[in-house]
């Protein structure tokens, strides 16, 4: 089996959590969401994993997380910093969060020579995902295709609020576009509010959403550091608050005709704490599936 990387974004705080989610204990030892995600991985067949973080968050992801896994799969950590940027752009000083999930990949370029995929560290994404990410990047073969997990919006909702999903178009299972939005159940109807403020729309509960579970190759990377002065260039009127995301430019080399992204589906439940009070629903759903023999009670023992 080839060489798999599992790429954790881990560098945002999480603001309407009210602190450092991605390291808030789930399990009955202390785990964290992100222990689940590794133990799935490793499972799976990922055999290296590179965190990124902000680099004063290092010494706590070391003593903790890293710690603890470091003797079952190759650990690396990348730094998202603010000020590593295109020559010719400079960083307002009233700027303080860091620019996105594009620029949180691109922090990871120089550990990564082979096929990976990246998640979230505060979403728990299921065995069955990271099995299907693996089965694609260990059998493809093309610098140019990619690929999306993609869930049913049903199952990646939260009891507290609107949670932001990627809502899938594809073409005979493969993307024609992401729409970012924020995702509400009204009244027994799901509603789609599109980020760029266009119009909102209703969504059926199996309609494909992307949970930022990608599988990439390395051919990423550049484009990725192509697109960055572009998009700087492009928000100089927004350079406070906006946000180089990897959806965008992933529609944007669609549209180019650069890349193919395959839509696969998964049945996993989404687990996540997106608000503070969804925490309580996550330390019950990993308790049943402990019952359920899904994971050992003592996750790393």
């Amino acid at each position: 089996m080839k060489d798999l990387t599992l790429l954790i974004l881990a560098a945002g705080m999480g603001s309407r959590f009210g602190g450092l989610k991605q390291i808030e204990p789930m399990g009955p030892n202390g785990e964290f969401i992100i222990d689940y995600s590794i133990y799935d991985a490793i499972k799976a067949g990922f055999n290296k994993v590179v965190f990124v973080i902000k680099r004063e968050n290092e010494q706590i992801f070391k003593k903790t997380i890293g710690k603890r896994i470091e003797k079952k799969i190759k650990v690396l950590y990348a730094f998202q910093d603010m000020n590593n940027i295109p020559l010719g752009f400079k960083v307002p000083s009233e700027r303080t969060k860091p620019w996105g999930t594009s620029h949180a990949v691109l922090a990871a370029k120089d550990l990564i020579n082979e096929p990976f995929a990246i998640i979230n560290a505060d979403d728990f994404y299921g065995f069955e995902a990271y099995k299907k990410a693996a089965n694609f990047l260990s059998s493809n073969h093309n610098q140019n295709n990619y690929c999306v997990i993609g869930y049913k919006v049903i199952n990646t909702l939260s009891d507290n609020g609107a949670v932001k999903r990627g809502i899938c178009f594809s073409k005979n299972n493969s993307l024609t576009s992401l729409v970012e939005s924020k995702v509400l159940k009204e009244n027994n109807i799901i509603k789609a509010y599109p980020l760029d403020e266009s119009d909102s729309f209703t969504i059926e509960d199996d309609t494909l959403v992307s949970m930022n579970m990608f599988g990439f190759m390395p051919s990423i990377f550049k484009y990725l550091e192509d697109n960055f002065s572009s998009f700087l260039e492009d928000n100089k009127n927004n350079i406070l608050t906006c946000e180089y995301l990897i959806p965008n430019v992933v529609n944007k080399i669609i549209r180019e005709e650069k890349v193919s992204v395959n839509v696969i589906k998964t049945d996993a439940k989404w687990l996540g704490i997106t608000y503070l009070e969804d925490k309580e629903k996550v330390v019950k759903e990993i308790n049943k599936l402990i019952s359920n023999n899904i994971y050992p009670y003592h996750l790393w023992n």
